[in-house]
């Protein structure tokens, strides 16, 4: 352990020598997280093509492997939505025990996939897609980015405690808009069980996924008892992915009448700064939009 820590802090001066560390990312919301947090001090990196939709099946290139060999620092997701940066791209870059891996997810209360259809408990990937568990996620890598840059570490907690404030506040703002909705129970259902991180946050339980597994596409028969789902359940709104083609949501509503809202999964598109936050404004307000709707419904 202390030959690899010796390895790592020799890599780390080198590139400190040679200018900024680059620190790369692999998935879209790590690249607002770390861009937040290290503002001008480190480079920061997307491991892949924005335009690539689903990672959960990705393939390296010869220019991630090429782009992997220069970097310094990987912030990872590190529990399953990014595990072909370990498999494929480190292997093949070679890089192993030669770059520092920062796992968001280390300290985050994990929550199991809605919807499986067998009986092992997996937990779900989508941390990202909330803003209390990003919150977490920020102050893991802000606190790991100082210890790895001991001189800046003052301003990583300061830049990440002015982003989690701004998210905080974007989301005090969504729970005011539906604060008065007491006890509305509104019942929903997902496309696939990207979302349940973010509806937690507003008391709400996924309660069937239609998709049988991630990217998926739904059989005549997840279609089938899907609708009768909905039916029994009386389920309220029907969340599908606003990124990617939904062609059964239309069959679902004209059977059951029920609503049917998108959420994004914030997995393509440019990597900027402040894509996140655009990402989870867009998010917040269909889901708040949603519960308005119920509620007007039911009189509140």
């Amino acid at each position: 352990m202390k030959k690899f820590l010796l390895l790592v802090s020799m890599i780390l001066m080198s590139a400190i020598s040679y200018g900024k560390l680059k620190v790369g990312v692999t998935l879209q919301p790590y690249y607002s997280f770390v861009a937040n947090i290290v503002g001008d001090k480190m480079e920061v990196v997307p491991a892949i093509r924005g335009d690539i939709y689903d990672v959960h099946n990705y393939k390296a290139r010869p220019e991630d492997i090429k782009k992997m060999a220069t970097l310094n620092i990987l912030v990872v997701n590190g529990i399953g939505h990014d595990e072909f940066i370990y498999e494929i791209v480190i292997r093949s870059a070679r890089m192993g025990g030669k770059i520092k891996i920062i796992n968001a997810n280390k300290g985050v209360s994990l929550m199991p996939v809605s919807g499986m259809r067998t009986k092992t408990r997996i937990m779900n990937p989508h941390s990202f897609i909330s803003i209390t568990s990003s919150i977490q996620q920020i102050y893991t890598i802000a606190r790991e980015l100082g210890q790895i840059d001991p001189a800046n570490k003052a301003y990583y907690n300061k830049n990440a405690q002015a982003y989690a404030q701004k998210l905080r506040n974007m989301k005090a703002a969504a729970i005011k808009k539906v604060n008065h909705l007491k006890n509305l129970n509104m019942k929903v259902a997902t496309s696939h069980a990207g979302y349940d991180y973010l509806l937690s946050e507003f008391g709400l339980r996924v309660r069937a996924v239609i998709e049988p597994a991630h990217g998926v596409e739904p059989s005549a028969s997840d279609i089938k008892a899907i609708i009768d789902i909905i039916k029994r359940d009386k389920i309220d709104v029907v969340f599908v992915d606003a990124q990617a083609p939904n062609k059964y949501s239309t069959t679902i509503q004209k059977a059951t009448g029920v609503r049917i809202r998108s959420l994004s999964h914030m997995s393509r598109g440019a990597y900027t700064k402040d894509s996140f936050e655009r990402f989870m404004k867009y998010n917040l307000d269909s889901l708040t939009n949603a519960m308005l709707d119920v509620g007007k419904a039911r009189g509140k």
